[in-house]
């Protein structure tokens, strides 16, 4: 699933810059995650980048947008064709956070 940012959101903007595929931007009351850009940082981060430097966490899960960690790393493949990724089955918990039971949001 990708990840949502509530209304709780101050417009802080520390989160735009530290999505590796560039998929927040300033909406018209608070940022926005688009959700086709959105990988949940599958491939990157063992954390959702935006969700560790949100000072008042409220980027969480999207329920209304749910993928599975195979599908998520697929988008990263194509979001980034130059880049090389781990193989799926070779993600650890420092590229996914499937594999992370320590992130934020753990239990949802």
């Amino acid at each position: 699933m990708s990840t949502l940012i509530t209304d709780e959101c101050i417009n802080c903007g520390v989160c735009e810059p530290e999505c590796p595929n560039t998929a927040i931007s300033e909406g018209e009351d608070f940022y926005e995650i688009e959700d086709d850009l959105c990988t949940e940082c599958v491939g990157f981060h063992g954390e959702e980048a935006c969700q560790e430097v949100c000072p008042v966490d409220c980027c969480i899960p999207n329920e209304d947008h749910k993928e599975t960690e195979e599908e998520l790393l697929e988008k990263a493949k194509k979001i980034h064709p130059d880049d090389t990724f781990p193989a799926l089955d070779e993600l650890s918990n420092e590229t996914s956070l499937f594999r992370n039971p320590d992130r934020k949001n753990a239990n949802l």
